[in-house]
């Protein structure tokens, strides 16, 4: 039986094969990119030739970080789980 704060604490960071100290950095570190690019966005509202691009970059950046490298290193080598992780079928 799950208690509230394994729920709470250890069963994300799990699914992306992190400890709760790994998802916290990350985490944080794209929450921290998000919100400068958001900044960036409002100036460019005011003035568009400021940040013309950094919004859309940021976007492409944290995607591939989030997604494509997620995939990769979810991809347990053919016939084996990751470190004590069960696999999604199992």
């Amino acid at each position: 039986m799950r208690t509230m704060l394994g729920k709470l604490f250890i069963d994300h960071p799990r699914t992306v094969q992190e400890s709760y100290g790994e998802h916290a950095v990350v985490a944080a570190s794209f929450g921290g990119r998000m919100v400068l690019a958001g900044l960036a966005c409002l100036v460019h509202a005011v003035v568009p030739g400021f940040f013309v691009r950094t919004g859309s970059r940021t976007i492409t950046v944290l995607y591939d970080e989030m997604v494509v490298n997620r995939n990769r290193k979810a991809a347990p080598a053919e016939g084996t789980v990751g470190a004590g992780y069960r696999s999604i079928s199992g």
